[in-house]
């Protein structure tokens, strides 16, 4: 399977960290955006919506990072405990997958990307969305090891991929301590978290 992505960026690695645990070998192929490898004919063939990550099971192309980790898990999974089968459990994990998407990390996209691409001020009315997003997270960990039921699940992942983006931003989720106590113990059981945390200090050059 090739594999479309770039090391610093949190959707990829939260594909990564799926592969990782479904013990699948991923094609890892680097797109310089930077240099609009993205935009050239064959890669807008695969994808036309020209986003990373990508992925291409023989004749299959899939984007978006979330949809990408519950194709993996459906189709080579030798269990289901990444995304259960049970409607109400799966039910959970999506919504995590969109809070993850809609919330968390586009509150950290809105805040940080004009910062670090367009040198634009930091906007403190965008920090508070960020606040809130943890407020949140803290809130659905309340008295839970996971972020969607008793096991890990591909909602932790994608959380985790987001989260550890925001420590080498240097947010403090210090007084979010159940978001800390779950991250503290998902450095330690989440495969793949060590190239996870290798990319996330190669995002952390953009911060200086």
């Amino acid at each position: 399977m090739d594999f479309y992505y770039l090391p610093g960026s949190a959707p990829c690695r939260s594909v990564l960290m799926t592969a990782k645990a479904l013990g699948i070998e991923l094609n890892k192929k680097l797109l310089n955006l930077q240099a609009g490898e993205h935009l050239k004919p064959e890669f807008l063939k695969i994808n036309p919506q020209h986003t990373i990550p990508t992925l291409v099971d023989g004749d299959f192309a899939l984007w978006e990072s979330r949809a990408i980790m519950v194709y993996l898990v459906e189709k080579y999974g030798k269990t289901d405990s990444l995304f259960p089968k049970c409607p109400k459990k799966r039910a959970v994990i999506n919504q995590r997958l969109y809070f993850d998407m809609g919330t968390l990390y586009k509150s950290f996209a809105d805040y940080y990307y004009p910062q670090i691409f367009a040198k634009a001020p930091a906007d403190p009315e965008l920090f508070k969305k960020i606040e809130t997003a943890f407020d949140f997270l803290n809130t659905f960990l309340k008295g839970h090891e996971y972020a969607a039921g008793d096991s890990l699940t591909v909602a932790d992942l994608a959380l985790l991929a987001s989260v550890s983006t925001f420590e080498v931003a240097s947010f403090d989720f210090s007084k979010y301590p159940n978001v800390a106590k779950w991250y503290a113990n998902l450095k330690t059981v989440a495969p793949g978290w060590e190239e996870n945390w290798a990319g996330c200090l190669e995002f952390k050059k953009y911060f200086g």
